[in-house]
């Protein structure tokens, strides 16, 4: 039966795909990519030969109608990002919307994103939390800003290397300097780091050094000062 499959693909560290994603993507007619040439070396390393379509955030709106009509006329295809989970961050969400209201039937597999090793590795508390993906650039990104200060789960941010201490800043100016937070950057990577502390300690950790690769933020949520208090309280027990 036809469908659309999103299958995840490696962060970093090609060895983190899973059994049945090799297996689907060697079985559909046709692989969607965000960038067909990183794509390309992936498939290579996994000997899987299949028909590329690039599927990006330029170009989604376009081409999702006709791919819509090739699984609707038969084909199954699948959906790749450059790296993790499509959707997250990434194009999916506007074609999986357009099979469903299509009755298309859509099946993601699990496999890896980059926000859950990062929450997990943070020492945060990741019982509850809520994903925040890229802050606005420009627009709206001051109002956002103070819309989180008063957020009491753990904050899940996306960021790139050259925005990330400005980014650090406005969160200590907004939330306090002393609020706690942790940075991981070239998860499953030769040069991963997972740098913890408050968001005025990241900041110029990462001000005094060079920064590069893909970089996960995770922001503690606000604790109100009764709920310090008894922190503090259980401590001393």
């Amino acid at each position: 039966m036809s469908k659309l499959y999103l299958v995840p693909t490696p962060i970093g560290n090609l060895e983190d795909i899973t059994l049945r994603a090799i297996n689907v993507l060697k079985s559909v007619d046709l692989i969607l990519a965000e960038d067909t040439r990183t794509s390309g070396f992936l498939l290579k390393h996994y000997e899987i030969s299949k028909p590329l379509m690039s599927h990006h955030k330029f170009n989604e709106h376009k081409t999702s109608e006709n791919i819509v009509n090739r699984i609707l006329a038969g084909e199954t295809i699948a959906l790749i990002s450059d790296a993790g989970t499509p959707g997250i961050s990434d194009p999916g969400f506007f074609l999986v919307k357009h099979c469903a209201e299509q009755g298309i039937e859509v099946e993601c597999l699990p496999g890896a994103t980059a926000f859950v090793p990062a929450l997990v590795n943070s020492g945060l508390p990741c019982d509850r939390f809520c994903f925040e993906g890229f802050l606005p650039q420009k627009k709206g990104r001051q109002t956002k800003l103070n819309e989180l200060a008063e957020e009491t789960r753990t904050m899940i941010f996306y960021e790139s290397p050259h925005r990330l201490v400005k980014t650090l800043q406005q969160l200590a100016e907004v939330m306090g300097e002393n609020r706690k937070a942790s940075v991981s950057r070239e998860l499953t990577k030769l040069h991963e780091e997972n740098a913890r502390g408050t968001l005025n300690e990241l900041a110029n950790h990462f001000n005094s050094k060079t920064v590069k690769g893909e970089i996960v933020l995770i922001v503690e949520g606000k604790v109100f000062e009764k709920k310090k208090k008894e922190y503090i309280k259980k401590d001393r027990q």
